[in-house]
C-alpha cells in the first residue's frame, strides 16, 4: 500500500502521525508512564530517547531533559510534580 505514496509524501505523513501521537500523550496526562510500560511496552521517556537517538544519527544533539522536554511538552520535573502519581514513583528506574 505504502509503495503508492511517493517517499517524501510518506515521510510527511509519518512526522504528522508522530505529532498527533505527541500531542495525544500530553493530551492524556492521566495515563502514566509505569501504565504505558506495563500495557504497550514503551512510555514518554522511551519516546524521547528514540527521539535523541535519531536526532543524533542525524548529527544534531540533544540532552536528555531536551528530548523531554520535546515529548512532554515542558521540563520533564515540572510534569513529574504536576502529573505524576505517588503511586507510580517506582517508575523513575525502569530500563528502556
Amino acid at each position: 500500500m505504502t509503495d503508492q505514496i511517493p517517499q517524501d509524501a510518506q515521510t510527511e505523513i509519518e512526522a504528522a502521525a508522530f505529532r498527533k501521537l505527541v500531542r495525544h500523550l500530553r493530551e492524556h496526562t492521566e495515563v502514566q508512564n509505569i501504565d504505558l510500560m506495563n500495557l504497550a511496552f514503551f512510555c514518554r521517556n522511551c519516546l524521547s530517547k528514540w527521539y535523541r537517538a535519531e536526532a543524533s544519527e542525524r548529527g544534531f544533539d540533544l540532552s536528555d531533559p531536551q528530548a523531554r522536554e520535546i515529548i512532554y511538552g515542558m521540563p520533564y520535573e515540572e510534569w513529574k510534580a504536576n502529573y505524576q502519581t505517588d503511586a507510580k514513583q517506582d517508575m523513575k528506574g525502569h530500563q528502556h
